[in-house]
């Protein structure tokens, strides 16, 4: 595939899988070794991804992905995108707050065979998690 091909590619998944919430999807956009690196230490494969999704979908049923960047060359495509929401599910152990989250995301996907073969990067975690945890009460 051209580097336009795999730009389209990931737009696709994006759309289809994030902003259509239809999980299914995944099996046409991930090849059968597919890896999302989480971290150094953590990885999941096809279906490990897939429950990642779901929960992220649970959590955030309205969760948006607006596509900021993409670049394109030999093979991997990064993205840059946010990510808005409303926090209407348990989430990484925090109960639902109801509160919106705007988040940032930059992920890198290498793309094999018209499909994604490895994963990488994610939404900061960090804002995302300040964003739906209660707030300190002043002292």
């Amino acid at each position: 595939m051209t580097n336009e091909e795999n730009k389209v590619l990931v737009r696709r998944y994006i759309e289809e899988v994030w902003n259509a919430r239809d999980v299914s999807a995944v099996e046409r956009f991930f090849a059968p070794d597919y890896v999302r690196r989480l971290s150094p230490t953590e990885s999941l494969d096809a279906a490990g991804q897939k429950e990642r999704i779901e929960g992220f979908l649970a959590a955030f049923p309205d969760i948006r992905f607006e596509i900021g960047d993409v670049f394109g060359e030999g093979g991997l495509v990064t993205f840059r995108a946010t990510i808005f929401g409303t926090h209407e599910g348990g989430f990484a152990g925090v109960a639902p707050t109801g509160r919106r989250i705007r988040v940032s995301l930059i992920d890198v996907v290498r793309v094999e065979g018209g499909r994604f073969a490895e994963h990488w990067g994610g939404p900061d975690m960090l804002d995302l998690m300040r964003h739906i945890e209660a707030e300190a009460s002043p002292e």
